[in-house]
């Protein structure tokens, strides 16, 4: 499970809002946390209504200011000040996550407006896409308030393929720990709610296509049934359902329904979070999840 924890940071109280899921995970982990700063070359005079931090005196006074605020005195938190400007925020928080051997990426996703722009842009996305390292992503609250961070029940979307249900183990491994309960999703798309190959199929042979959505549930039911089984084996409580129609509106309402505190998901690295679920589903979940994310990247088995 996590050990050690890499808390970004940029000086403005939205990035804070990703420091109480940072500390319930420490205390819950024994694992250590590292603050981290960059220091961005012709960075602009104000980031998320905050003054930018342009020097490595005032970060690391930040850095230790933030540290004696939000954590105890008995927990393990280091910071860290890349004092070097740098032109490419991801790929040096990716390098960082490497170098500081960190294995989880605790952090914001500034703005629910921009969660599109920065999660599948220049900052975010690219740091999927360089790093190994799985990331918990906290959405902003109204006002940036900064508000606890539990862990009580953890959605898993799942979609039938093999590779995916990595984002399901970590879940697992976590709900151990935090004696979670885990509810697992899965979502077979009524007729009109097709893409790509299969759309044209169903305009073209309709009745098949809904007879052959039919029998996936039958197979779905079948699927999650072996899952559930594994996990309350392992002694977790553990629930499931089978959704029909607009997977990203089944999923977030899933969330809604199971007053759910996480939603896991495995994830490609290179090949974006489009991997794990075909067209524009992934950014559409996101901007729509009221709860965070934990994205784990997929290992590729040969």
């Amino acid at each position: 499970m996590f050990k050690h924890l890499l808390v970004p940071l940029d000086g403005s109280p939205l990035s804070e809002t990703a420091l109480p899921a940072a500390w319930f995970l420490a205390k819950m982990l024994d694992a250590r946390v590292t603050l981290l700063h960059l220091i961005e070359r012709n960075a602009p005079a104000e980031v998320h209504h905050a003054r930018h931090l342009r020097t490595a005196d005032e970060a690391t006074a930040y850095l230790d200011e933030v540290r004696q605020r939000a954590f105890p005195k008995t927990a393990h938190v280091e910071s860290h000040v890349h004092t070097a400007e740098i032109d490419d925020v991801a790929r040096s928080l990716a390098d960082h996550a490497a170098e500081l051997a960190v294995d989880l990426i605790v952090m914001c996703t500034h703005g629910r407006g921009d969660a599109r722009r920065w999660l599948f842009g220049s900052n975010a996305q690219k740091v999927i896409a360089l790093s190994t390292t799985p990331m918990l992503l906290i959405p902003p609250m109204p006002d940036q308030a900064v508000i606890a961070f539990h862990c009580n029940r953890i959605v898993v979307p799942l979609d039938g393929n093999v590779e995916h249900e990595q984002g399901l183990h970590t879940a697992a491994d976590l709900a151990q720990v935090c004696h979670a309960a885990i509810h697992l999703v899965l979502v077979i798309p009524t007729l009109d709610k097709l893409k790509g190959e299969k759309a044209a199929t169903g305009k073209l042979l309709p009745r098949t296509m809904t007879a052959l959505l039919d029998l996936s549930q039958d197979s779905a039911e079948d699927y999650l049934r072996d899952h559930l089984i594994r996990l309350q084996a392992a002694g977790l409580t553990a629930t499931a359902e089978i959704a029909r129609g607009d997977a990203a509106v089944a999923i977030v309402a899933a969330l809604k329904r199971a007053e759910a505190d996480l939603m896991a998901l495995g994830t490609h690295g290179k090949t974006g979070l489009d991997a794990f679920w075909s067209g524009s589903l992934t950014p559409t979940i996101t901007e729509r999840s009221p709860v965070p994310l934990l994205l784990v990247p997929i290992h590729l088995t040969t």
